[in-house]
């Protein structure tokens, strides 16, 4: 008797899971329009970033010394573009895309929009673990550092970020179902554990790691090298391979466990792949620029008002218009006082902040806060 109730359950959700797609489907070509404008705009981002500041070079140099022109640009120009804008023009974006994409998945995967590595403890548990490398990396750490090498300090905040997730979703989820009060007021606590941890750290640090630490912790690309990018950069484009195989599942999960599981997608797996892909991609971003807030919620929300909840679309946008963002981002820290050069995550949280405060309270009704 189960097996054919279980079939006329499955035969009963189906229907539900086409008119999904075909009210995604009306959006479809507005999705398609939406990443190419975004391909473009990422683009652009790129450029205006490598030839914003004190050089006097343009995109249209830029472009032509990249193209083999030797006398586009002088050696001056070549070593400042090259060397040290594009890198951190580079690294920016692959932060900002891991961050939006993270944010996006979170958000998928606990069915709820306040969902995102940095409010519910994820970024902090990175945090903890990066700042736990840079401390004892000459102590106790050292064997592990020696080990890993450029990895070391990716590792240990993929690390801290993996712990934090494990725990924030056994204690948030009760039989199948999570709870949004309950995964914020444990990422609120998880995340206080782990700065109180870190603060701890911190207090071992020396002058010249506390001073490092100390403009780390606010977030910044002002550190960018080609070595960073080497150690950042594969982690975050290995856990982006995941994202095909995370869209499909990310769409049925949202009408919750059971019926994506009645449709055939497999849940545990799809939450398996989706929390370490979480934990990697924003531990490797917390380690090459600090703790950086607000990108994993507000990309999503603006993209699902603008081209829908499917994920096939919406993954590929977030990547997109989260590495613009925060190239953006980056051109006004490093510009708004130049020559000093502001946080970067004092520009996001500006922006982020009374925008999360505007969805708590457009949301409060329907979650019950």
């Amino acid at each position: 008797m189960a097996l054919p109730q279980a079939m006329t359950e499955r035969r009963r959700l189906v229907p539900m899971e086409m008119r999904e797609v075909r009210q995604a489907g009306d959006r479809t070509r507005l999705a398609l329009l939406a990443i190419a404008l975004l391909i473009a705009g990422s683009v652009f981002s790129i450029l205006f970033s490598v030839t914003t500041g004190a050089s006097d070079a343009s995109i249209v140099d830029v472009i032509a010394n990249m193209a083999g022109s030797e006398t586009a640009l002088t050696a001056r120009d070549r070593i400042i573009i090259f060397d040290i804008r594009l890198p951190r023009t580079i690294l920016g974006f692959l932060i900002g895309a891991s961050l939006a994409v993270s944010g996006t998945v979170m958000q998928g995967l606990f069915r709820n929009p306040l969902a995102d590595p940095g409010l519910v403890g994820v970024s902090s548990g990175a945090s903890f673990g990066a700042v736990a490398m840079i401390v004892l990396g000459g102590g106790l750490a050292a064997p592990l550092e020696a080990l890993l090498g450029i990895y070391a300090l990716p590792a240990a905040a993929f690390g801290g970020g993996l712990a934090t997730t494990l725990l924030l979703y056994r204690i948030a989820t009760r039989h199948g179902q999570t709870s949004v009060a309950t995964m914020l007021l444990a990422g609120i606590a998880l995340g206080a554990l782990a700065l109180a941890l870190t603060g701890l750290l911190i207090y071992m640090a020396n002058d010249q790691q506390l001073r490092d630490l100390t403009f780390w912790s606010m977030g910044s690309l002002a550190g960018a090298t080609w070595t960073k990018i080497a150690a950042a950069g594969p982690i975050v484009l290995l856990s982006f391979t995941a994202l095909p195989l995370m869209a499909r599942g990310l769409n049925a999960i949202t009408l919750g466990e059971a019926a994506a599981f009645h449709m055939g997608v497999p849940v545990q797996r799809l939450k398996n792949v989706a929390i370490v892909g979480v934990a990697a991609a924003t531990g490797a971003s917390v380690a090459a620029s600090g703790g950086i807030g607000f990108v994993g919620i507000v990309v999503p929300h603006i993209l699902r008002m603008a081209i829908g909840p499917d994920h096939r679309f919406l993954l590929p946008a977030a990547a997109l218009l989260g590495g613009s963002l925060l190239i953006f981002a980056d051109v006004l820290a490093r510009t708004l006082v130049a020559p000093a050069e502001l946080p970067i995550g004092i520009i996001t949280a500006t922006v982020g902040g009374p925008f999360f405060l505007w969805i708590l309270l457009k949301q409060r009704s329907r979650l019950a806060l």
